[in-house]
């Protein structure tokens, strides 16, 4: 309990913090990028690097960054997970309904001040690694049945909060799927990462992105596909195949 009242106590300067003037990394928007969650880190040549957080030590995003790479730490921004260092920490009532095929996950209450004290706690370790950008996943909780009653007026709250905590300590940040919100988050978000929006019809949207001249990148969980290239050559994104497990390299398009 004496934690969880640290943490409240904490939460007004955290709100204070973001409303730091700062300047995040400009990404290009046609920058080559890994992607990669789990295993070994592997080093092709690409411009951006997208890595975990917890799992990716300060040795080596200090070594990618030496090497002229742009880093952005990956971390779950609307679930909780039971093998994370700080999982002890979330308040019992603000844990919901477990993501659907991810054991080991649930959502969490995005209006929750201890669960905005855990994250601004994960995007001042960002900083503290010297992490470049963000990635803040599940930021879309409210379409799913989180068993919490989040609304979208909570979702767009939160992920803007996400937002001014990541500039508030001169980090960029991506808007991560959450497809029907990018009208009213695309100018506080400094790119763009989806999954699978191919295969969904739904990446017209990300034009609002590109018209702002930002990153969208683009995995697709699926063998090379020429036809998919040719749109996203023609719209400005950056795609890429994957194998699900996100622990090799991706295919980009040529």
């Amino acid at each position: 309990m004496k934690i969880i009242q640290r943490l409240f106590a904490s939460i007004g300067t955290l709100t204070l913090a973001a409303c730091v003037n700062a300047t995040p990394i400009v990404i290009p928007g046609q920058a080559s990028w890994h992607w990669q969650l789990s295993g070994n880190l592997k080093t092709p040549d690409r411009q951006v690097y997208d890595i975990d957080l917890f799992d990716t030590s300060t040795t080596t995003i200090t070594n990618l960054k030496g090497q002229g790479r742009i880093v952005v730490c990956y971390f779950s921004a609307g679930s909780w997970e039971d093998w994370r260092t700080d999982a002890a920490l979330y308040p019992k009532e603000a844990l919901g309904a477990q993501l659907d095929g991810w054991p080991g996950e649930r959502w969490v209450d995005i209006r929750h001040p201890a669960v905005r004290m855990l994250m601004a706690q994960r995007i001042q370790l960002a900083a503290e690694k010297g992490c470049d950008a963000v990635e803040p996943d599940n930021v879309d909780g409210y379409s799913n049945s989180n068993g919490l009653q989040l609304s979208k007026a909570d979702q767009i709250d939160y992920n803007r909060w996400l937002s001014q905590q990541a500039h508030s300590h001169d980090l960029a940040i991506a808007l991560k799927n959450a497809v029907e919100l990018i009208p009213a988050l695309v100018d506080d978000f400094d790119f763009a990462l989806n999954e699978s929006c191919y295969a969904y019809k739904e990446c017209d949207d990300y034009r609002l992105f590109r018209q702002q001249g930002k990153a969208v990148f683009i995995a697709e969980y699926r063998s090379y596909n020429n036809n998919m290239c040719s749109k996203a050559a023609n719209s400005g994104y950056q795609l890429q195949f994957f194998k699900r497990a996100l622990k090799a390299v991706g295919l980009p398009c040529t």
